[in-house]
């Protein structure tokens, strides 16, 4: 089963997405062929390759004029049946102009199906999950996951005023999925970006076991201290432990005991003081091994990355003895591989 896992540590916008789908293999003209088959204004789409601090990036360029209309939600979904798109493309455009409508409508207090997506860019949004669809059907992705994401933070301008961000319908959108600030005072995520992560994600966390054989970029347009990117790694789903033939890699993988966990979580500095007594704990409760590892957070503050490994039948035992230590503000899971000394 093909996997995508798409790697936000810079954030998501549709047209990062796009990007880094057409970097990976997609066929930008193709894509662009299809499109145009759907009742809208004349558009056009062109890629760029740029270097991001050092890494090579596709950056996508969306020309569109101003609509002749301004279009509802319900007159989204009659453009989305009208245009001659595959199946799986058709409902996966479908459900990500959903969840965003229905984010939309919440902020707005209107109904969906008169939300409209004009403050959007209404032929960009368009082109950007329309495009994402494609791709994605195009790639043959099946599944998809995700990282948790960034959003910057502080205040920006939009047509009504000064917002927060992230903006409310981002925030909507982004309900259940691990967000952290990054402490980056611009907008990292976009209400487009936001609603196709939330409407084609299974998960958040560590990339899954998959054996890749596509890696694309999208950059983004903000400057940054760091690559403005977006990352999509494209692969074979692959059961913990399971020998992939003719993989590099297989005789090591044929030897790793599946069924083991690596429970992570961050220490904040009110905990600093009782690190070494959640390690006795942890090994007490049954972890194989168990260390720390220094680290810092936004302001400068210390913090420390506390790690357990163990069976994964207790899984929730030593989650619970996290949780249970003071100062953890986050306890993330995933199944790990041990290979034996």
């Amino acid at each position: 089963m093909r996997i995508a896992y798409f790697d936000c540590f810079s954030g998501i916008s549709g047209d990062m997405a796009l990007g880094a789908l057409v970097h990976a293999g997609a066929d930008l003209h193709g894509i662009c062929e299809t499109l145009a088959t759907l009742p809208i204004e004349e558009f056009s789409v062109e890629q760029e390759e740029v270097e991001v601090r050092g890494i090579s990036a596709l950056r996508i360029h969306i020309k569109a004029g101003r609509p002749s209309v301004i279009r509802t939600y319900a007159n989204i979904r009659q453009m989305i049946a009208e245009g001659d798109l595959p199946g799986e493309a058709r409902r996966t455009a479908e459900r990500i102009y959903r969840r965003l409508a229905d984010a939309v409508a919440k902020v707005h207090g209107a109904s969906v199906e008169f939300v409209t997506f004009h403050e959007f860019g209404e032929l960009d949004c368009a082109v950007e999950i329309v495009g994402c669809a494609l791709a994605l059907h195009v790639l043959g992705v099946e599944r998809v996951f995700a990282s948790p994401i960034p959003t910057g933070l502080g205040m920006m301008r939009t047509e009504h005023g000064a917002a927060p961000i992230p903006s409310p319908v981002v925030v909507e959108l982004l309900q259940g999925a691990p967000t952290y600030s990054r402490g980056i005072p611009v907008e990292l995520v976009t209400p487009t970006g936001a609603a196709i992560l939330a409407s084609i994600s299974e998960g958040y966390g560590d990339m899954p076991m998959l054996l890749s054989d596509r890696v694309g970029y999208g950059a983004g347009g903000l400057r940054l201290d760091f690559p403005h990117v977006l990352r999509v790694v494209i692969g074979e789903e692959q059961a913990a432990g399971a020998q992939a033939s003719g993989f590099v890699g297989a005789p090591i993988l044929a030897s790793m005991i599946a069924e083991h966990v690596l429970v992570e979580a961050t220490m904040d500095a009110s905990g600093l003081g009782a690190s070494e007594r959640l390690l006795h704990e942890l090994a007490a409760a049954g972890a194989m091994d168990a260390w720390m590892t220094p680290a810092i957070g936004p302001g400068g503050q210390p913090r420390l990355t506390v790690s357990a490994v163990g069976p994964s039948t207790l899984a929730d035992a030593l989650t619970e003895v996290f949780r249970a230590a003071p100062g953890i503000t986050q306890v993330r899971t995933s199944r790990v591989g041990v290979t034996p000394a």
